[in-house]
């Protein structure tokens, strides 16, 4: 049962660390292009009374 436990926290570890190598490089949008998104979002969405 021990060893189970073990095996189940090395493999979440190596997981987080391969996740973290994979999502190293991508590229975050900057926070103008996320504002300007978001004004033409709002522009369309006419259900809304904001």
């Amino acid at each position: 049962m021990v060893w189970l436990m073990i095996l189940l926290a090395v493999g979440i570890i190596v997981g987080n660390l391969m996740l973290l190598k994979h999502t190293a490089h991508i590229k975050m949008p900057s926070l103008k292009d996320k504002q300007q998104r978001h004004q033409d979002d709002s522009d369309d969405d006419d259900w809304r009374d904001d």
